[in-house]
């Protein structure tokens, strides 16, 4: 996809946008207030298999959602959009309808948060991807003779919002990743090569590190018995785990109702290690700093700082319901942009830090074991060695492990690495996702395995 094809794209979506917005707009009665959101995007799928291509396509879609309200109350609806202003005109005039019978019925709504003007914004992240056809050679090449499995998603994503109060924000993005594996058999070995500019020696710097991996898997297996052990959790492993706050843990809604895995941590019962400091960073230019309701959060909003919590996320509905100051989080009160400041182990000593124990590049099927202290549970995945004297001996079998975050980012924390990683979204349900986080490296004494 070339530079001028995501330009167009770019120009297309915000015409249809204004266009759709100004018409909808001009059609509210007294006393209506409505937001519009927009998500769209341009992207190529290439999905691989044994260094082939298995199914590539291109993907072009609009959504549009309408929130209206009246006399206190709310109703939202949303559909795809064709991209011709005259087709997609009357169905948005039909949609609004629809949200007018829906708002008349329905109760009043005693923490809704009026629609005003937040104000305005405009941030393109320009990049320079590959183009369409050059994908395959650009991939395939530096991996001949890997059996090389994954997904390229790369294009543009545009996210927009206005409303009925004057705000109106703009925020796309040129981004790709390729997230894949490296098998021997039934061993595999992970990597995510993600970034807004393709970069060849980037690629093949990121395809060596895991293909050092995989060889490290033809190491005889270690058997290692359920206990606790001295354990590295590499960059993307820490942002699993990390991952788990967006499940609850930094939710003021969730403290207020009292289901928050972090209640000692926000009532000033618990702190975590002063190696620790979390914040939302959207400077990594990961997702826009607006929310579904146009409201803009801070650039930098210090989360945790030196073990100590600074702040939850205060959705504007949370903040009238309980009284509360919002902090432009969204409605699901979850980290979009977390950034994990980095320490002072250095990467190249990781294993003579660690000495004897375990060595995890990723981790998987996390959940809450009890929630009420922040107790985790999960399995290793891919890449987890057992490693002694600071020498990795051999892989292990996959792994249960069940740890408190309270303990894990607490004083079981012995150092996190000067090297940082971002971990971008891969999701592509429904739509290719936005967000992600930057980590580093963990090392965790005496980390609970199960089974």
């Amino acid at each position: 996809m070339s530079a001028r094809e995501n330009t167009d794209f770019m120009g297309r979506v915000r015409a249809l946008f204004d266009a759709l917005s100004a018409r909808v707009l001009a059609q509210l009665a007294d006393g209506e207030a409505l937001t519009l959101n927009l998500s769209a995007e341009e992207s190529l799928f290439v999905r691989f298999n044994n260094n082939r291509v298995r199914q590539n396509t291109d993907v072009e879609q609009i959504g549009i959602s309408l929130q209206l309200q009246c006399n206190g109350r709310t109703v939202s609806k949303s559909r795809t959009l064709s991209g011709d202003v005259e087709m997609d005109g009357p169905a948005l005039a039909h949609l609004l309808v629809q949200c007018r019978d829906e708002v008349a019925v329905l109760p009043p709504d005693p923490y809704q948060v009026p629609i005003a003007n937040n104000g305005s914004s405009n941030e393109e992240f320009r990049g320079a991807l590959l183009a369409s056809q050059d994908v395959l050679e650009a991939v395939v090449a530096p991996a001949v003779g890997c059996d090389l499995a994954g997904l390229y998603a790369g294009g543009i994503i545009v996210r927009a919002n206005c409303n009925s109060a004057g705000q109106r924000h703009w925020f796309a993005t040129e981004t790709f990743f390729l997230d894949y594996s490296l098998y021997n058999g039934p061993q595999a070995a992970k990597g995510c090569y993600a970034d807004s500019r393709w970069d060849d020696a980037a690629w093949a710097a990121n395809l060596t590190r895991t293909k050092a991996l995989l060889a490290l898997l033809a190491k005889p297996q270690q058997s290692v018995k359920p206990g606790a052990y001295r354990t590295y959790l590499a960059p993307r492993a820490f942002s699993d785990l990390l991952g788990m706050l967006g499940w609850s843990a930094l939710s003021a809604s969730a403290w207020k109702q009292g289901h928050s895995p972090f209640r000692k941590l926000a009532e000033n019962e618990a702190r975590l290690s002063p190696l620790l400091s979390i914040a939302e960073n959207f400077e990594l230019g990961l997702t826009p700093r607006f929310n579904g309701l146009g409201e803009v959060s801070a650039t930098h909003l210090p989360l945790i700082a030196q073990g100590e919590l600074k702040t939850l996320l205060v959705s504007s509905r949370t903040a009238r319901e309980f009284g509360l100051v919002a902090n432009g989080a969204s409605g699901g009160e979850g980290p979009r942009a977390m950034d994990v400041a980095g320490g002072s182990l250095r990467e190249e000593d990781v294993l003579q830090a660690l000495g004897t124990g375990l060595y995890l590049s990723n981790l998987h099927y996390l959940n809450w074991s009890d929630p009420v202290s922040a107790r985790v549970t999960g399995m290793t995945r891919y890449a987890c060695f057992w490693v002694e004297g600071g020498e990795i001996v051999g892989p292990i079998k996959d792994l249960r492990w069940d740890e408190s975050l309270y303990n894990a980012l607490g004083d079981k924390l012995l150092a996190l690495t000067s090297h940082v990683e971002i971990d971008p979204a891969t999701d592509t349900y429904h739509r290719r996702a936005l967000g992600g986080c930057r980590t580093p490296g963990a090392l965790i004494e005496s980390f609970t395995f199960t089974l």
